[in-house]
């Protein structure tokens, strides 16, 4: 199984096993078939309730309000369901960026903007895109700096409660924002934490810097080894908290 290279630093690497494309057309078919079937359902409450769309404003608004939501379907899904539309929930892949963390806005907005000249329905150069590269993204994807994963590589986490007994229940987490972060991303500040090897206060310096620009935190960090702890522990009291971590 191919696996897909993401940098998270100058020193690092991680890994995540990106979705196939028979996998990523399975997912857009179930969309094109819940979209079918919705557009069949409100068909039959615009025929049942008697409202012409065309001839009265009222039909015109409603068109608006009902059909609206189809065209922007991939990016209301992926923008307010964490990567995921109905067809990746059930295949469990979702689109992330390539450094592992969660896109931004205008990420799934390019995705989207893309989105005609990837399908197979129009010119299906995506399809051809995504069997040609290493990490299986689509036209739309490559401008995103986005990728489609397999749910069981993002994520994931095994480990027992005792690993967190430090975290009592008064604890209060200092970053929220952690949790647009990858569990290989944490990994690797863990790794780096308990390394002995002597770049090990380099190496912290660099993933610090580079969790401030991810995480927007503007504050100066004095010690840079208890906020890389701090991080690690926010993230873990949220995988605890929250299934979707996990």
């Amino acid at each position: 199984m191919a696996e897909s290279t993401i940098l998270t630093g100058q020193f690092v690497q991680i890994e995540q096993v990106p979705a196939s494309a028979g996998e990523r057309v399975v997912a857009c078919t179930i969309d094109a078939i819940a979209l079918i079937l919705y557009i069949v359902v409100t068909s039959f409450f615009l025929n049942a309730v008697n409202i012409s769309l065309s001839s009265t404003t009222v039909g015109t608004l409603l068109f608006i309000t009902l059909y609206l939501p189809v065209l922007c379907y991939s990016l209301l899904c992926e923008v307010f369901n964490q990567g995921q539309s109905i067809g990746k929930h059930f295949l469990r892949i979702r689109v992330i960026k390539v450094d592992g963390s969660t896109p931004t806005l205008s990420s799934y907005l390019l995705r989207w903007l893309l989105l005609p000249i990837d399908l197979p329905l129009t010119s299906g150069l995506g399809l051809l895109v995504i069997l040609l590269t290493k990490n299986k993204q689509r036209i739309g994807d490559l401008a995103a700096g986005t990728m489609v994963v397999k749910e069981e590589n993002y994520k994931k986490i095994h480990v027992s409660l005792d690993e967190f007994n430090y975290l009592s229940e008064n604890y209060h987490p200092v970053y929220p924002q952690v949790t647009d972060l990858s569990l290989e991303q944490i990994n690797v500040i863990s790794k780096t934490l308990n390394s002995k090897n002597k770049k090990r206060e380099i190496q912290i310096s660099l993933i610090t810097s580079k969790l401030q620009s991810i995480l927007k935190v503007y504050h100066p960090i004095k010690d840079k080894e208890l906020f890389l702890q701090t991080i690690v522990r926010d993230y873990q009291f949220y995988a605890l908290e929250d299934n979707s971590l996990i």
